[in-house]
């Protein structure tokens, strides 16, 4: 199931997305679409068209379905039906063996435009995939790639990896679950070991400051979605050194308006932002005037992409939040990015 772009910037990839930019939302469950270098914006190594030397093939992993996925020999046709997995495996340098993809809303990595694309907002073009002659999918979970493709792929024999971060160590197994499928495990184990350190670094600097509650608006159509609880995004927004107001639920991102009120955020920033959400729209909300965060003009937009999508970029949408959070801090990606910064930072 696929909703309109605008009801789900985080809903959108996981991500996802979840996990996904194709990922799906509704009023029981949604997905999001997924994110993420590093806070450089570097895209890693050169990709190259063979899995590294030393990987392990005939191989069977498991997926974060359950399912027991065969892998006779290693993948050179992968086709990738998350934009953060599309992320993932150019990062770890796996990017030459990207035969489709879904769209991505955000273009990224550049080196991917010219991948073609298989599975847009309106569904996933099995007859395509399998003139590309695949011999690896990685879809996205909870139904950020429909089941029934899923299903569809499997019984044409084609090998299908699912993934869904449910939480951050989710969110790293699967970047190292990607790497294992393609013959590049140590690319992935190296770049989660950054991308941890660099979590933990953030923790550091947070960990002693006041947590204001913080509201994260992941979509406003057809009602007003949040984040859903103990998820990825729910512990980042603790990271970052906020108290997540969340909608109640681990699986339903829509948030009532009676619920947000009682929580009176004081903090709320707007994912949605870049498709049009603005602080004085949100202002003139009804019901919403008393909110705290609305009467001391707390309202900020944010590169939801960036800090929703569960890739190789989620250590600089962790310094996103900690920038809309606690400016003060002065962790933004663009500290992050200077080796003088680097060097004083805390655990640095």
């Amino acid at each position: 199931m696929f909703a309109t772009r605008r009801s789900r910037s985080v809903l959108a990839t996981f991500a996802f997305a979840v996990v996904v930019a194709t990922s799906a939302c509704s009023s029981s469950a949604s997905q999001r679409p997924t994110i993420p270098p590093d806070a450089t914006g570097s895209v890693g190594p050169a990709a190259s068209a063979t899995p590294s030397v030393g990987a392990s093939f005939p191989l069977t992993l498991t997926d974060d379905e359950g399912t027991a996925v065969e892998l006779p020999k290693p993948p050179e046709k992968v086709v990738s039906l998350t934009p953060a997995t599309t992320e993932i495996l150019f990062k770890i340098g796996a990017g030459d063996r990207v035969v489709g993809k879904v769209e991505d809303i955000a273009n990224f990595p550049p080196e991917a435009s010219d991948v073609p694309v298989v599975g847009t907002f309106n569904g996933v073009d099995v007859e395509k995939i399998v003139g590309l002659d695949a011999d690896l999918v990685i879809a996205g979970g909870n139904e950020g790639t429909p089941s029934e493709t899923i299903d569809q792929l499997r019984d044409l024999e084609i090998p299908v990896l699912v993934v869904y971060a449910k939480d951050l160590d989710g969110a790293f197994h699967d970047i190292e679950l990607t790497g294992q499928a393609v013959g590049e495990a140590s690319a992935a184990a190296d770049l989660v070991a950054a991308m941890r350190a660099e979590f933990d670094q953030v923790a550091a600097a947070t960990a002693g400051v006041e947590k204001p509650r913080v509201f994260y608006e992941t979509g406003d159509q057809p009602s007003i979605f949040g984040i859903a609880d103990d998820s990825v995004y729910a512990e980042m927004i603790g990271l970052a050194g906020g108290d997540p107001v969340t909608t109640g639920s681990p699986t339903n991102w829509e948030m009532s308006a009676e619920k947000l009120v009682e929580a009176d955020p004081e903090l709320i920033i707007l994912g949605d932002s870049a498709y049009g959400v603005t602080e004085e729209a949100v202002a003139k909300r009804p019901g919403w005037a008393g909110i705290t965060a609305v009467k001391r003009g707390a309202i900020t937009g944010i590169d939801d992409i960036v800090v929703t999508r569960p890739g190789p970029r989620l250590a600089e949408g962790l310094r996103l939040l900690v920038d809309a959070i606690h400016p003060e801090l002065g962790l933004g990606p663009s500290a992050a990015a200077s080796p003088a910064a680097s060097a004083s930072a805390p655990g640095g």
